[in-house]
């Protein structure tokens, strides 16, 4: 199944959270981007993690990485709830609980001599995705986001997230947040992880495939955050993803990986405020 315009039009509904909570006030939203307070400042948090994820996508192994964090807001205002699955964002709207914005996030190559699973098949270039975000709270406890990105480089396709995180304060220090994740693709993005040409059949020794877009994993989220301090916090995280469709399909899933994707860690953040007048 591809991504058709309809489910594109899909797609543009959920991504403006908003039109889920009809009950709620309609928020106006300005005509022009949110420019900075007449403080002139932002607070930035920036942070770095330990992430224990699969080896690439499919795969039945796992390695460590690094997590990078990185936020932005106006300086003076409350922060956000931040999940460690969330990509690097920064809203040029943010009009009561509505924010969105451009969104970037990276993806590593995938090497063919780096893992015994993926021999005969091609190497995939690493790529950048840039797109746009929205997020909407309903609640004070209720978190919905979406995030649409197209790649350049190892893929061009196009991936769109959605979550949404219910958010337990345990007390003053400590936040916790679970909630739904659910993944989409177009056939670019599965044809050049997935799909299984006649040169690579004979190469890998797996079938012929021609890899869909459609939807791509569906799955769950938690995270722990603790604040040390007005400036420093810790986080811990699990992510666990069930792929599906064409994806779950694939002969280097089906017969080399895993249709289950588990991702976990911890990272440290630090906030401080700049261009304060």
């Amino acid at each position: 199944m591809s991504l058709s315009p309809r489910l594109f039009g899909l797609i543009g509904v959920l991504a403006c959270p908003a039109v889920a909570a009809a009950a709620d006030p309609v928020v106006m939203l300005p005509s022009v981007p949110f420019v900075p307070s007449a403080s002139g400042g932002w607070t930035v948090t920036v942070g770095i993690g330990g992430e224990m994820q699969p080896s690439y996508e499919g795969a039945g192994s796992s390695k460590l990485g690094p997590k990078p964090i990185i936020s932005i807001r106006r300086a003076g205002t409350p922060a956000r709830f931040k999940s460690m699955r969330d990509n690097a964002s920064f809203a040029l709207i943010d009009v009561g609980g509505f924010r969105a914005g451009p969104v970037g996030a990276y993806k590593t190559s995938r090497k063919a001599s780096d893992h015994s699973e993926l021999r005969g098949l091609k190497d995939v270039d690493f790529a950048v995705e840039l797109g746009g975000f929205a997020e909407y709270y309903a609640f004070d406890w209720l978190r919905l986001r979406s995030e649409l990105r197209r790649g350049f480089g190892g893929h061009e396709g196009i991936v769109a997230d959605f979550s949404a995180d219910v958010i337990v304060p345990i007390n003053e220090r400590m936040t916790f947040a679970a909630g739904p994740r659910y993944t989409a693709t177009n056939a670019k993005y599965t044809s050049a992880y997935f799909s299984v040409s006649n040169v690579e059949a004979l190469a890998s020794g797996l079938p012929v495939y021609d890899a869909k877009g459609g939807s791509s994993s569906v799955g769950a989220g938690a995270q722990l955050r603790y604040k040390l301090d007005p400036q420093w916090e810790v986080r811990g995280y699990v992510e666990y993803d069930k792929l599906l469709g064409s994806i779950a399909d694939s002969p280097l899933v089906k017969f080399r990986g895993s249709t289950n994707q588990v991702t976990y860690g911890v990272g440290v953040a630090y906030s401080f405020d700049v261009g304060v007048r």
